[in-house]
């Protein structure tokens, strides 16, 4: 992160002392910094110039509506999979044109709501889906504007709980299977074909299968057309990886040059749905360290955060760079990271080397995507407050959650 650096060994993010806002707002604490949002942002912008494109922010990824307000503010529309997702684009001043709707179970009640709404697009990623679709659509006197979510069966070399393009994943509709569902769908009444879609996986830091799914994806739009079915949009799906720890996210430049020679001339307008590398880089996790406890076989760091407030490392033994925000004298610890939940599985980060002393404060970084998003309140632990800053200014977008709000719409037996 360009914008995270030290200062007479204290780290600010920006203009602003970590130290101080772990102090003035508590934690655990998420803090995201505006500037890496615009750099990310503008990245795409530059792979896509000159060609007819819109960037849809997977919404997934970090929902929080200060995030989406600052992307649509950017011009960014939105990548959504729930009809919770649409509220909160909508609350966040996103625009209902700019919103494609992706998932595999969406329910009657999310269509109706997103028709009404208006978005862009549904990618429908079933036959039984688009059935369901046309019956809502006709019911609202609508036509409902769709793209197929197609699996072309490559694989992504990422993790296996965040690939999606392989036959044995759930999302999508084999590619074979793609034109038979296109000619079942040009015949339905409440339908509006309007493109493609295709999403391969996440953390992606080869492009090798980005590159090798959009020849499997343009080549069956060109087979469309030979039959009459033009589409108006390719959506190539998420974006690319960014660095956890010794990963090289990919080349924007080669990424950009995959883009152009793709679609330079074509037509089509490009649809893009980045999330993680978007929000991942520009936000950090900030905990207390409450004990530091030795054992028999190594050494503990117990901090205020937990698996409810960043799951990954606990669901996908996902690494996260952990770094003191003050530099301290202290002796090096090799040690394990856990937080306070009830489970062996509670911790951010394993034998790690860390120079620190009980009351400090430590920075997980990149943990700006499926941070936030992803927590819970088990163990009844309110979840983190969420602060952005810009430059030297402050913004407290999330209040901590109260205990009385953790029970709220609860009620006792009578």
């Amino acid at each position: 992160m360009n914008h995270l650096h030290r200062e007479d060994g204290h780290l600010f993010l920006e203009g602003v002392s970590l130290e101080d806002l772990a102090r003035r707002y508590g934690t655990p604490l998420y803090v995201y910094s505006c500037a890496a949002l615009d750099d990310a942002y503008r990245a795409y912008e530059r792979a896509l110039e000159g060609l007819p494109h819109l960037i849809c922010y997977a919404v997934k990824a970090n929902g929080s509506l200060a995030i989406l307000q600052h992307f649509a503010r950017l011009g960014a529309g939105f990548d959504i999979v729930s009809g919770g997702e649409l509220a909160r684009v909508l609350a966040a001043g996103g625009k209902a044109d700019k919103v494609v709707f992706s998932g595999v179970g969406k329910m009657a009640q999310e269509m109706r709501m997103a028709l009404e709404a208006g978005i862009r697009c549904f990618n429908v990623e079933s036959e039984s889906e688009l059935e369901r679709l046309d019956r809502v659509a006709g019911e609202l006197g609508m036509r409902a504007p769709v793209s197929f979510r197609v699996n072309p069966d490559v694989d992504p070399k990422t993790h296996p709980y965040i690939s999606t393009g392989l036959k044995q994943n759930k999302f999508g509709v084999p590619i074979a299977q793609a034109p038979a569902l296109y000619l079942r769908a040009a015949q339905m009444r409440n339908v509006e074909i309007l493109g493609v879609d295709c999403h391969i996986g996440s953390q992606m830091t080869d492009l090798a299968p980005i590159s090798d799914a959009l020849d499997r994806v343009l080549a069956l739009v060109d087979n469309l057309a030979a039959a009459g079915i033009r589409l108006r949009h390719v959506d190539i799906g998420g974006g690319v990886g960014i660095r956890y720890q010794d990963e090289t996210p990919p080349d924007m430049a080669v990424y950009r040059n995959i883009l152009q020679s793709r679609f330079r001339g074509r037509g089509e307008e490009v649809i893009v749905e980045p999330g993680r590398s978007l929000v991942g880089e520009a936000g950090v996790l900030l905990a207390r360290v409450e004990y530091i406890k030795a054992g028999e076989d190594r050494n503990f760091v117990i901090v205020d955060a937990a698996m409810n407030d960043l799951m990954r490392p606990s669901l996908y033994d996902a690494y996260h760079e952990i770094v003191p925000v003050t530099v301290s004298k202290a002796p090096q610890l090799v040690c394990d990271v856990v937080g306070p939940v009830c489970e062996s599985g509670d911790f951010i980060g394993l034998g790690r080397k860390l120079a620190i002393e009980e009351g400090d404060f430590l920075a997980v970084l990149a943990a700006g995507a499926y941070g936030m998003s992803m927590s819970s309140n088990y163990n009844s632990r309110p979840r983190a407050a969420e602060v952005v800053v810009n430059k030297n200014e402050i913004f407290l977008v999330r209040e901590r959650e109260s205990l009385e709000a953790l029970m709220a719409g609860e009620r006792l037996v009578s």
